[in-house]
């Protein structure tokens, strides 16, 4: 028998019904270290209806927070924001339970619904703009498409003026508290740009179009109910505006050191290039050694970063393994407005340095200083060579941020 769990009411007509997740630690291909929640809300209007659903696993968690609320047989509309699982994963068999009059979607939604479900039925498609009148408040339709995902939209809901908006401005925070004005505001500001950088980073121009959109509308919002993380009820424009930023990717004067080591060769260069970085004008710098961080922090520190300068030993042939891992998944992630540069050590095959170069070509990190690759243990020289790349890379990478507030 399912565990009794209460709906957390956020205003008189509108109510939290989703799901928390405290296990979580993975989430396609980044660290969930402070797990996540599946947002679902129930609108309790003349015609009941439900906005997204949660992943599979707690569907009867979900139904259990309607249950406290209204029989779910009353639902007549859900409302799928988005297709992906953690949102969609029960919605076939809540649709199966319900019985619901509607289940509304984007075009693009309807389509992805009908191909993860094969024949789930009654999904309708609405349009960008469209309204629906639920009672004394209507729903409005806003097409965000891939923020993240082709059929991704938000809903606004006029009355109460919500702005229930799916993955936007959302995070992977599992919490008893709903609202984001109960929750520490540095934690708040670290798990937004961590999903920021790992999930909204390679559409940062679409990112620009949709806050710029959302202003336009002059939207009144007293809510923003995301799919993942608490609502924001206070100082609403918080989030939208930090997107905003980041998806300007503008340079700044913070470096990036990302390494790994075998003997700790590439270890002690890491440490001085991170000197030269400091003394050659650098705001700060994150040393990243990836036997310690996961690629999905390395992203996150990327976001607000000027510099990407990467080290790897030699392992047969080849880059570390680690480093190879974290550079392919950055790669997907396409930031732009780097300056960089490469590093090694190597015993008897010094290719890793080399592979490196072509890695930053590849992800558009403009490299500003000469590599430097040395054998076995670096000596007082190669750790002095090591120094003056750091200071080069930061040199370049002040000169671009200088240039960019002129």
């Amino acid at each position: 028998m399912a565990q009794p769990f209460d709906a957390v009411p956020i205003t008189d007509r509108v109510h939290w019904v989703g799901a928390i997740d405290w296990i979580i630690t993975e989430f396609h291909g980044y660290a969930t270290s402070r797990g996540t929640t599946y947002n679902a809300y129930l609108v309790m209007d003349e015609k009941v209806t439900l906005v997204d659903t949660v992943k599979a696993p707690f569907r009867d968690e979900m139904m259990s927070r309607i249950r406290s609320v209204v029989d779910p047989s009353d639902i007549e509309i859900i409302i799928s924001n988005h297709s992906e699982m953690d949102h969609s994963g029960c919605l076939p068999e809540v649709v199966e339970a319900v019985r619901p009059a509607k289940v509304l979607a984007s075009k693009n939604g309807k389509k992805a619904l009908e191909a993860h479900f094969h024949g789930v039925a009654g999904v309708e498609a609405v349009e960008d703009g469209q309204t629906v009148s639920l009672g004394d408040t209507d729903a409005t339709f806003v097409e965000t498409r891939m923020l993240h995902w082709p059929d991704s939209m938000m809903t606004y809901l006029s009355g109460e003026e919500i702005l229930f908006s799916q993955d936007g401005f959302g995070m992977h925070l599992a919490s008893t508290e709903r609202f984001a004005d109960q929750l520490p505001r540095d934690i708040l500001y670290a798990e937004l740009a961590k999903y920021y950088a790992n999930i909204l980073l390679p559409f940062s121009k679409l990112v620009t179009k949709a806050v710029a959109g959302l202003r336009e509308m002059a939207l009144p919002i007293k809510m923003i109910a995301p799919d993942h993380g608490p609502i924001y009820r206070e100082n609403v424009s918080w989030a939208v505006d930090l997107w905003g930023r980041w998806a300007d990717l503008k340079p700044t004067r913070k470096a990036v050191v990302v390494f790994d080591t075998m003997w700790q060769s590439t270890e002690a260069m890491a440490g001085v290039v991170a000197e030269g970085l400091l003394e050659g004008g650098a705001d700060s710098v994150k040393v990243m050694p990836l036997s310690a961080w996961h690629r999905s922090d390395v992203a996150m520190e990327l976001l607000e970063a000027g510099a990407l300068v990467v080290g790897s030993p030699t392992l047969n042939n080849t880059l570390f393994p680690t480093v190879a891992d974290c550079l392919t998944y950055l790669k997907g992630l396409d930031r732009k407005n780097l300056v960089g540069a490469a590093f090694g050590s190597y015993g008897w095959n010094g290719k890793a340095v080399g592979e490196l170069e072509g890695w930053l070509e590849t992800m558009g990190v403009e490299r500003v200083a000469d590599s430097v690759s040395l054998t076995y243990v670096p000596d007082t020289d190669g750790l002095a060579t090591c120094r003056h790349l750091g200071r080069q890379v930061a040199e370049a990478m002040v000169e671009r941020a200088e240039a960019d507030r002129t």
